[in-house]
């Protein structure tokens, strides 16, 4: 089977009275991105997850975070789901599951991802120390809720061990990014797709 070589790519616009996202992701990309979420530590993360994922990402993203950041955080997560699953389109070809572990320092993180279409998320993290300045980082297990809710997508994040909680949370997104680019990845091998039911 010959596999297209045509970028895989979506883009969706989101506007609540909470939030207003315009997000574009182009899965066979080469680590560009342009993200504005007026969450600098987001940004830093999902810039992350673009770059080392070969990603092409763009996020431009403002709500009401003078209330509290969980707005916004979450339907960002909502948001790169539904991209993903656009652009995954039918699944045909894909290798299906990824698995990464990435170190940072003194830090250890493990996510394995299966696009299943059947949202789970499993999210072992432990953050004793769970802000970064006002940012709460417990946020992010809303935004990885909400990310595979709207992506389909089976998640376990285990983080193995570490001190520093910037180093905990960098590494968990790189080792995200990691997975993902396996688990989009496409193999020649794969007719249709990567299940004995015929369908993901």
């Amino acid at each position: 089977m010959n596999l297209s070589n045509k970028p895989r790519s979506a883009s969706v616009e989101r506007v609540t009275a909470e939030t207003s996202i315009q997000a574009s992701w182009t899965l066979d990309g080469t680590g560009s991105s342009d993200i504005q979420t007026t969450i600098p530590f987001l940004d830093h993360m999902l810039t992350l997850l673009a770059k080392h994922g070969f990603f092409d990402l763009t996020v431009k993203a403002k709500g009401d975070t003078e209330i509290d950041d969980h707005h916004t955080i979450e339907d960002i997560g909502i948001v790169l789901g539904s991209i993903l699953k656009e652009a995954l389109g039918g699944k045909d070809g894909i290798v299906r599951y990824g698995w990464a572990s990435i170190p940072l320092d003194e830090t250890l993180a493990q996510v394995t991802v299966d696009l299943s279409g059947r949202p789970y998320l499993v999210y072992h993290v432990d953050l004793p120390s769970p802000m970064i300045k006002s940012l709460d980082l417990g946020l992010f297990e809303d935004f990885f809720q909400a990310f595979v809710n709207e992506g389909g997508l089976n998640l376990h994040i285990n983080l193995m061990y570490g001190r520093n909680p910037h180093h905990k949370m960098e590494a968990i997104f790189k080792a995200l990014a990691k997975a993902l680019a396996q688990a989009v990845s496409r193999d020649e091998r794969v007719v249709g797709v990567l299940s004995t039911k015929g369908s993901l």
